[in-house]
């Protein structure tokens, strides 16, 4: 049985800071690796466990047990993170904190699809409750849907070949399973422009998961209601592992970073624009070398946190003042 090993676990907790009567929201459980730590630190405090994936989460419940009381394990979606922690918490979170991406234990344990290296049904969904599968993907949709899905989320400059290659062996026969995608996505590209460091078809697999569940559409609105959760002077660490995630992740700790949007010639402010966070990694922060050979998984791992301003207006003022100053 695989063991989960939570990525970067000793610089999310520097950058959380976390205090021991804290109030924690993981909103990606996932085996409860992250959660293990959060509340090895916690004495009065607790960790609000978010994980859409039934499976997984009686993992994380079974791992997690002997912390009975302080731990609150909630079968969801970060979308909803708001709605969770009002429920639940009825107050707002000291700490937030986002591990995206999918867990090893659907690569290696699932057996639904993520691994493009097993024969398994080509399934690919985090919650079984949703409709849409893999195999609904390759097998109905048409080639420029394909082809579009492909770049759009996997980046695969190949996105056009593959899609091709997919629609004329569907015509022959069902594309049912994770090894009969990564075959053909194999024969797609040619043999010398593989990517040296990754799996031909780690990009189109990538792809696909995402579409189907949703990963990118969401991110945005629930990072920013996250935000919106925390108490002042809280702190909200992501790590993502591709530049889609990442990418959303900079663009809306810059929009909250940046406040007020007014010439600096204006004596007021008209916008009504609040500076919500200060950014605390200027950079993303990358797993060192040590953890990279200990656990490969982690060597796409990039980190962004945020401090939650203790008085949004205030600080709007203090920085027209220095502009006008």
């Amino acid at each position: 049985m695989f063991v989960h090993s939570p990525v970067m676990i000793g610089k999310v907790l520097s950058s959380l800071h976390i205090q021991r009567n804290d109030i924690v929201v993981d909103c990606t459980l996932g085996e409860g690796g992250h959660s293990a730590a959060f509340l090895k630190n916690l004495e009065g405090g607790c960790v609000l466990g978010i994980e859409q994936d039934e499976e997984i989460l009686r993992k994380a419940v079974e791992r997690l047990k002997e912390y009975e009381g302080r731990f609150i394990p909630v079968r969801g979606n970060f979308v909803s993170v708001k709605q969770i922690i009002e429920e639940k918490i009825g107050s707002k979170a000291d700490k937030i904190f986002f591990d995206l991406g999918i867990s090893m234990f659907h690569i290696k344990e699932s057996g639904r699809g993520f691994s493009f290296s097993r024969a398994e049904p080509l399934d690919m969904r985090l919650d079984q409750n949703k409709p849409l599968m893999g195999r609904d993907v390759v097998n109905s949709f048409d080639k420029k849907r394909l082809s579009e899905i492909i770049w759009a989320y996997g980046e695969e400059k190949f996105s056009n070949r593959i899609a091709e290659h997919i629609v004329h062996e569907r015509n022959k026969n069902q594309i049912t399973t994770s090894s009969q995608l990564s075959d053909i996505i194999k024969k797609a590209i040619p043999r010398k422009q593989w990517p040296k460091h990754i799996h031909p078809a780690t990009k189109t697999f990538q792809a696909i998961r995402i579409f189907i569940n949703d990963e990118i559409e969401i991110l945005e609105n629930a990072l920013k209601d996250a935000i919106d959760c925390l108490k002042p002077e809280g702190r909200i660490c992501v790590i993502s592992f591709h530049s889609l995630e990442d990418r959303i992740v900079k663009t809306v700790f810059k929009d909250l970073m940046r406040g007020c949007t007014c010439p600096p010639d204006f004596p007021v402010c008209v916008c009504g624009g609040k500076k919500v966070i200060r950014v605390l990694t200027k950079k993303p922060v990358f797993p060192d070398e040590r953890e990279i050979r200990t656990n490969p998984a982690s060597r796409s791992a990039r980190l962004r946190c945020a401090y939650k301003l203790p008085d949004p207006e205030e600080e709007n003022n203090f920085q027209r003042a220095k502009v006008s100053a």
